[in-house]
C-alpha cells in the first residue's frame, strides 16, 4: 500500500441519530450525524409516520384541503334529445320511396 494516499481510518467512529440512537462503526469520519436510523425508520418500526423535509408535506394537506373546499357538486345537465338519423341516411330513405319511372 503507498503511503500518503489514503485518508485516516477511525475504526471507533461514533454515529448520532436525530432520534439520538448511537452507534459504532468504523469509518473515515471520527463522528457522523445521520438523520433517520434503523430504530427510527418507519420500514423497521412498522410505523406510518411522515418525514416532512422542507414542508413539503404540510404544504400538500393544505392544497388537498383548500381543493376540497373548492370541490362542487356535479351540476345534472338536461337529458339529451333523441338523436336523428345522420344526413346521409335520410337521403339514401328518400331515395327508396320514390318509384322508379321506367323509360318506355
Amino acid at each position: 500500500m503507498k503511503k500518503g494516499i489514503h485518508p485516516k481510518y477511525y475504526p471507533e467512529a461514533k454515529v448520532t441519530c436525530a432520534c439520538g440512537n448511537t452507534w459504532t462503526t468504523g469509518s473515515t469520519i471520527p463522528e457522523i450525524r445521520a438523520d433517520i436510523c434503523s430504530a427510527c425508520h418507519p420500514f423497521f418500526t412498522g410505523e406510518q409516520r411522515i418525514v416532512d423535509t422542507g414542508g413539503q408535506v404540510e404544504r400538500f394537506r393544505r392544497r388537498l384541503a383548500q381543493a376540497a373546499t373548492l370541490q362542487q357538486p356535479p351540476v345534472e345537465k338536461p337529458a339529451k334529445k333523441a338523436a336523428s338519423p345522420t344526413p346521409g341516411k335520410r337521403i339514401k330513405a328518400k331515395a327508396q320511396e320514390k318509384p322508379a319511372e321506367s323509360e318506355s
